[in-house]
Formats: structure tokens, sequence, C-alpha cells
């Protein structure tokens, strides 16, 4: 068991130690809401969200965040792949 833990928490591992990855995603916009004190309008937080969701999805797929956003302003977004 020690082992398998050992692995678990090395670099070779396909998959991360902990399971907070929807914890860090919704960290952002807490930390948003502490700061400002709330979300202004329902609007502002759903674009919010979405740019958050856009930019997080570049990221685990291997992009260049300023690229996928020059994209994104230009009208021709980033769209990932299905394999």
């Amino acid at each position: 068991m020690k082992r398998a833990m050992a692995w678990c928490r090395s670099a070779r591992s396909p998959f991360p130690f902990d399971n907070n990855a929807a914890e860090r995603e919704v960290r952002m916009f807490k930390f948003r809401q502490k700061i400002s004190g709330a979300m202004r309008t329902l609007t502002g937080a759903e674009h919010f969200c979405h740019l958050r969701s856009y930019l997080a999805t570049a990221t685990k797929c291997g992009n260049n965040l300023l690229d996928a956003l020059v994209q994104l302003t230009s009208g021709r977004p980033w769209v990932p792949t299905i394999n």
C-alpha cells in the first residue's frame, strides 16, 4: 500500500494525487467575490464564468492563454478537438 501511495505522489503518476480539480476551478470566482463583495449583475457573473471556463480548457489542452484570448477577440475562438 505504501508503494502505491508513493507512486501516486510521484511525477510519473497519470492523475493528480488529490481530487480538487473542481475546487481549483471555483477558487477564482470565490476570490473575486471576496475582493469586490459580490458580482454586480447576473450577466457579469455569467461572462466571468464563461471566460474562466474557456481559459481553463485552453490551459488543460496545452494552449498559450494569450494566443487563446487573441483568437477569441478576433472572432475565431479556439475550439478543443474531440479525440
